[in-house]
């Protein structure tokens, strides 16, 4: 690729800032705006880059998934400008932001960093996706050029929003999962006086099962912790809840991980605080739902 897009990027947190770092290290021109010194100034300057990354916090609360920091921003793109969302949102965000905002392109290229390993995620991607709302030759146009301009990765591939959306909900909430069995299988070892390195010498020997998540101990204390798990586990359960509100033993599933898991962190006094921004009363109002799901399936099965 010859051009040299102006690239601009709103946010400057550790998503946003080891992206514009990397992009700027390569040569681009680069646009930073947030509201922190000294890139506060720079807001006006967003709607001139021709592709502007958009890596702001998308926070689940106990009223469900918040995007208003995306569309408080997102206006700032120019007209005929591509904005690309690196923020985890939900299936169909993109979609529904390309129809209000049609003066534009919106795209979906969600990242999949370590907050400790950050840049060099960022430097050496494992896979990268970029998802597009419509199939439109523009679209796949613009599709293939964000695409191009990340850097390589052995798997790279345009797909629908939709997908890019789903993608990285799944990556998040699987290993959500992992960990909340991984600690269901290390108590019940306890019980039986089961060694669990045995247990995790086993599980990494064999190519079949994953590796990573398998430490039911893991940074002070227990549960799946960290913002990003908590917060999007919290938000596909709500997103079940709405688009399969038949599924009653789906949900018990998905909530009896939810409460063991905020159990476990609030025993081991675990990122408490993510907790309440995301549930409430640390984690505890999810109990109270299991009760009533609980009483649902008993009459179901009654009757």
């Amino acid at each position: 690729m010859t051009k040299k897009y102006l690239l601009g990027f709103i946010g400057q947190g550790w998503v946003g800032k080891n992206y514009a770092d990397h992009f700027e290290d390569r040569g681009f021109t680069v646009v930073r705006y947030s509201l922190e010194e000294p890139y506060v100034h720079n807001k006006e300057e967003i709607a001139k880059c021709d592709i502007v990354f958009i890596a702001v916090p998308t926070p689940t609360t106990p009223d469900g998934f918040d995007d208003r920091y995306i569309r408080s921003v997102i206006d700032l793109v120019g007209r005929g400008k591509v904005a690309v969302i690196k923020s985890t949102i939900p299936p169909g965000t993109t979609r529904r932001l390309a129809k209000e905002h049609t003066d534009k392109f919106i795209i979906h290229a969600p990242e999949f960093l370590r907050e400790a390993f950050a840049r060099h995620d960022v430097d050496h991607p494992e896979r990268v996706f970029v998802g597009i709302p419509d199939l439109s030759e523009e679209y796949k146009k613009w599709g293939k050029v964000v695409l191009d301009i990340h850097p390589k990765a052995p798997h790279s591939e345009m797909v629908s929003a939709e997908e890019a959306e789903f993608i990285k909900y799944v990556h998040n909430t699987m290993g959500y999962s992992l960990i909340v069995f991984t600690n269901l299988l290390y108590d019940l070892a306890q019980k039986h006086g089961v060694e669990w390195a045995k247990v995790k010498e086993a599980i990494t020997n064999n190519p079949w099962y994953p590796s990573k998540y398998i430490d039911p101990v893991h940074k002070g204390g227990r549960g799946a912790g960290g913002a990003c798990f908590i917060k999007d586990f919290a938000t596909l359960r709500h997103t079940y809840e709405q688009d399969l509100p038949n599924d009653v033993e789906g949900l018990a599933l998905l909530r009896a991980f939810e409460a063991k898991n905020n159990q476990m962190l609030r025993d081991s006094g675990k990122d408490i605080g993510i907790l309440d921004g995301v549930y409430g009363m640390r984690g505890e109002g999810i109990d109270k739902d299991i009760t009533a799901i609980e009483e649902i399936i008993t009459e179901k099965e009654a009757n």
